[in-house]
């Protein structure tokens, strides 16, 4: 396949008829005037990219910061001290946690410059043409749930704003909207707005810290034990391991315009604490507000009946600056959400050459509708949906990174010549997949077997304390790994792709 067919294929010279043409010309004539990037799934070529200069490899770091570093990570921070664990135990679980998660899309990072395609279709070369399908479902379903927390916390400061006369529903369509617009426009207005607006969550935490920090109770011990201790801390560790983790999915998204040659080692580590440091912090002032509430029952008692956006109207004084912090941490939001909304549109276009005849902006649209109605069902229960949504994207992430990093370091050498580039668009070059789609449905077995929700407690799951403790993340790895690597072999072996 040459560029040109290359570059041609999910373009618009395919389709030259039919509704979904002229909507690509549409798109492409919006491209031309505004730049919204109608071929966000092409492979960008090296002869097409430019050197991108020292500040402007900063936004490896910003760009995930201010995805990360919002209300949901700070709502995320008040599970330990509703498992019962101490502030100082919460902590150091966050910490290693988000290391611990933010290293895979560290990784999976790595790949966007050298290839220059985008994660789900670099998924393609270990998981095969077929068995990618899923990947390209189960990412889109990740960042739509991740927008739907954000919607949910970012109306919930919006709601505390408006001292309970704005609806939450309506709070939740503005942040989605008002994200979906700057999604929209596409990889370069992104990474503008996500270049700068850390600043202001990084020092609305510090301002948290401050006021709330001669509260914190890091006296009260944890009365759980034994083996219920035990469990609890897995729990604990599967959901912010689940929170960071998430992201690898969509790491090569934000590299692909990176020259061929950058260095790898940089963008691994910038990526990697780019997510972990600033989820952190997010998180850790959560674990001290919660923990403030045991000192602090007016807290606790608008935390408990009005949800979190009251929690901080109460802590923050005076109270006008307290609705001005409000209605800064609504952005955070948009934040999350304009990285979500715009990987899920392009991993919707990866699923099949079909779904890449509909235009980007389509997509945008029906994931808003997807974001609406997931975030309304569980506005409700913002703490339960924590638990477990954060829970079940660390298990099947951690499969996705098995199966990538066999697959790069194993059998292609860590060598990116080892991968037929051209071939990304085309099923008849790339591996069949049957390692990896046996190898992925054991996994899922796996964690099922491991997995602790409030839904469901798998038989591994049961063993360990009175409440469960998560194993998930730690049986897949094993049993993804154990059966990727001999079977990978075989295909190769037999098939020879």
């Amino acid at each position: 396949m040459s560029s040109d067919e290359e570059r041609a294929e999910p373009g618009q010279a395919v389709y030259e008829t039919g509704l979904f043409a002229k909507l690509r010309r549409f798109e492409a004539a919006l491209d031309a005037k505004l730049g919204i990037e109608s071929d966000a799934i092409t492979r960008k070529l090296p002869e097409d990219k430019r050197p991108v200069r020292w500040h402007e490899q900063l936004s490896m770091f910003f760009l995930w910061a201010s995805g990360t570093m919002g209300t949901s990570c700070f709502a995320t921070g008040f599970l330990g001290w509703e498992f019962g664990l101490s502030l100082r135990q919460s902590i150091i679980i966050v910490i290693f946690g988000s290391l611990l998660g933010a290293a895979p899309t560290g990784f999976a990072a790595t790949f966007g410059a050298p290839t220059g395609i985008r994660q789900i279709s670099v998924s393609r070369y270990a998981f095969g043409w077929w068995p990618n399908k899923l990947i390209a479902a189960l990412n889109t379903i990740v960042q739509l749930g991740w927008a739907a927390v954000a919607c949910i916390t970012g109306g919930l400061a919006l709601t505390a704003v408006a001292d309970g006369h704005l609806s939450l529903v309506v709070g939740i369509v503005i942040l989605a909207i008002v994200a979906t617009l700057i999604s929209f426009v596409g990889l370069k207005a992104i990474l503008v707005y996500e270049c700068y607006a850390w600043i202001i969550f990084f020092i609305i935490f510090m301002i948290f810290f401050g006021e709330t920090g001669k509260y914190a109770d890091n006296t009260t011990k944890t009365e759980l034990k034994g083996a219920d201790f035990s469990g609890t801390v897995l729990s604990l560790l599967a959901i912010i391991y689940g929170s960071s983790t998430s992201w690898q999915t969509m790491a090569s998204d934000y590299y692909v315009h990176y020259p061929v040659d950058i260095d790898r080692w940089k963008v691994f580590f910038m990526t990697t604490f780019g997510i972990a440091i600033p989820t952190s912090i997010g998180m850790i002032a959560g674990c001290v507000v919660a923990s403030g509430m045991n000192n602090r029952p007016d807290w606790k008692s608008a935390y408990e009946d009005d949800g979190l956006g009251f929690l901080i109207q109460s802590m923050l004084h005076p109270r006008g600056f307290a609705k001005f912090i409000l209605t800064m941490l609504v952005l955070s939001g948009i934040n999350t959400n304009v990285i979500s909304i715009y990987s899920a549109a392009i991993s919707c276009q990866q699923f099949s050459r079909p779904f890449a005849k509909v235009p980007r902006f389509i997509w945008i649209v029906l994931c808003l509708a997807v974001i609406l109605g997931l975030a309304l069902g569980g506005r409700g229960n913002l703490s339960v949906y924590l638990q477990n949504f954060l829970s079940l994207l660390g298990y099947w992430c951690t499969q996705y990174f098995v199966i990538l990093f066999s697959e790069h370091v194993i059998f292609r050498k860590c060598d990116f010549a080892n991968y037929d580039l051209e071939a990304w668009n085309d099923p008849s070059r790339l591996p069949l997949g049957i390692a990896a789609g046996i190898s992925f449905g054991l996994g899922i077995v796996a964690w099922v077997m491991g997995m602790v929700e409030t839904w469901y407690v798998g038989p591994l799951g049961k063993l360990i304390g009175a409440y469960g403790g998560d194993v998930a993340n730690e049986f897949t790895l094993v049993v993804t790994a154990v059966a990727f690597v001999p079977l990978r072999y075989l295909e190769l072996k037999f098939v020879g792709r």
